[in-house]
């Protein structure tokens, strides 16, 4: 690792020979802890990308507050080595900076998308004890923030025993939010701890006592100001799987451009968005993520999850009807990780099968290249080659029984199983058999109720959209309606399902105001027509 820049800030003088003495003993100590290879430089003050937050530390160096401001700023964003490179640079600007170094410890630790690791515990802890050696030369709040920490880390860490460390220290953080009740960014880190202990993934009961009491710590925050970056990041993954995700709509309005750089933060709002099916404003969210993502390649942004932007971007996208943005979208996320699953499914939901046939590199993973050989069995349906179509469907069915692959949060029989129904309904309804086709709809439709939440879901359209079509063929309009509004229930405002309902009405010599305004106002971004809602 190299320690160069070591001496920068550093004033003349016998105090700062001291110092840097001081420094280079624990220097000696950290070498003997793995650091991942980026720490070998030095981490760049990028202000241009930065927002606003700014948190007053008792250092007179300037270049250790602007980079802890970066430090923080970045942990919002959940850029957890940038953000800890950038604690890094500002001790080493300010070797004597207590509060510095705990800026560092608590960038090492876990955070919501992701517990403290083996390998990083050693630097958490580290950073923790250069902190409480220093804790003397501290304010007073920057003392009481190193004491909340030293509970958080202990020398022999282990994954599998967290909790008690994460309950000792919310209890700790607790105490901070009611001593400093005006200073935003500990009562945010008070919701953070909170959050540490409840289950990162599935659905909220809004009813819940502690989704109650998180949702109170952060509002408390965005009611005093809304524009706070971690609060509303926060307050965005503690409401998008309740049934009220607009709880975070007021904040999400401005959150893209707290951080400006930052593309975790560009594309938060898109999940609430998502949620409320605000599917343009979902679609800008990721394409200004997904801009400081391509940024950051030439130092102008930080990136962060890039391929879940463009997941999220696609997914999006293929809901609101804006087909240019959605295939754009996958092919640039093909590129980027070469799985060509979500370029295939793309192509499928705006009907371009000559193109899909033309993607000849299959995926790998198991789920994966199920979603690409449906892609392939669909489009060779619809380009009049059936033998090909109905392999894929046995394959598929196959794979349903026998598969135990895991697709992030979801059993892979549930994603192969949806698309094997999709598949083999195609095929009855090709072949004249609308009642088959119905009844492989609803099999399909079965396997995708048991899907868990999601951001993004694993699939960019429903089956419903295959179900309520076959049961506008049969007649049974009735039935259709409460297909169509059953997806709209389940994804607000997609185009699709706008346009079904609509369809359904119209066949029923009916109409509702509200759904033809919803759809007037989803064409005003869609870039297709719709005779069908399956393609």
């Amino acid at each position: 690792m190299k320690f160069a820049s070591l001496i920068r800030g550093l004033s003349i003088g016998m105090l700062a020979t001291l110092s840097i003495f001081a420094s280079i003993f624990s220097t000696s100590l950290a070498q003997e802890i793995d650091y991942p290879d980026a720490f070998d430089e030095p981490m760049p003050l990028m202000s241009d990308a930065l927002g606003d937050l700014y948190f007053e530390i008792s250092s007179d160096n300037e270049e250790a507050q602007a980079f802890f401001n970066q430090g923080l700023q970045l942990m919002y964003a959940f850029a957890k080595q940038d953000a800890a490179r950038s604690f890094r640079q500002s001790h080493l600007a300010d070797p004597d900076c207590a509060v510095c170094y705990w800026g560092e410890a608590w960038a090492w630790g876990s955070y919501l998308n992701g517990a403290m690791t083996t390998a990083e515990a050693p630097r958490a802890y580290f950073a923790l004890q250069e902190a409480l050696k220093r804790i003397d030369s501290a304010t007073e709040k920057e003392a009481d923030m190193i004491r909340a920490l030293s509970v958080r880390y202990i020398e022999d860490y282990d994954p599998e025993k967290r909790r008690i460390q994460d309950e000792a220290y919310a209890q700790a953080m607790a105490e901070l939010a009611e001593k400093y009740p005006d200073d935003l960014d500990l009562v945010t880190l008070y919701a953070d701890a909170l959050f540490l202990l409840e289950e990162r993934r599935g659905y909220r009961d809004i009813e819940d006592p502690n989704v109650i009491r998180l949702h109170g710590v952060l509002l408390s925050v965005l009611d005093r100001d809304i524009r706070h970056p971690g609060a509303c990041h926060l307050l965005v993954h503690a409401t998008e799987s309740t049934t009220q995700p607009e709880l975070a709509a007021p904040c999400a309005r401005f959150l893209g451009n707290e951080i400006p750089g930052a593309s975790h933060i560009n594309h938060m709002p898109s999940h609430t968005w998502n949620e409320m099916g605000l599917w343009h404003e979902a679609v800008r969210a990721n394409t200004l993520a997904w801009h400081s993502d391509q940024k950051a390649a030439i130092g102008e942004g930080f990136s962060t999850y890039p391929t879940h932007n463009l997941t999220m971007l696609y997914y999006a996208a293929s809901m609101g009807g804006e087909s240019a943005a959605a295939v754009q979208a996958a092919k640039d996320l093909a590129k980027l990780n070469r799985n060509t699953a979500m370029l295939s499914l793309a192509l499928v939901r705006f009907g371009r099968f000559d193109e899909v046939l033309e993607i000849d590199q299959a995926p790998n993973g198991e789920i994966n290249k199920s979603m690409y050989d449906f892609a392939q069995g669909y489009a060779s349906l619809k380009m009049d080659d059936m033998d090909s179509a109905k392999a894929a469907a046995a394959d598929l069915n196959e794979l349903t029984e026998t598969t135990t692959a895991r697709f992030r949060f979801h059993d892979g029989a549930d994603i192969v199983g949806t698309m094997a129904g999709i598949l083999d309904g195609e095929i009855a309804w090709t072949e004249g058999n609308i009642e088959e086709a119905a009844e492989a709809f609803r099999r399909a439709t079965d396997y995708y109720e048991n899907l868990n939440y999601d951001e993004p879901e694993p699939l960019p359209f429903s089956p419903r959209h295959w179900l309520g079509s076959a049961y506008m063929a049969l007649g049974a309009y009735d039935n259709a309606e409460v297909q169509y509004r059953q997806d709209l229930s389940e994804h607000p405002h997609n185009i699709w399902g706008l346009y079904g309902t609509q369809q359904a009405l119209k066949a029923k010599g009916q109409s509702d105001p509200v759904i033809d305004q919803d759809l007037f106002e989803a064409f005003k971004y869609a870039d297709i027509w719709l005779s069908d809602t399956k393609h």
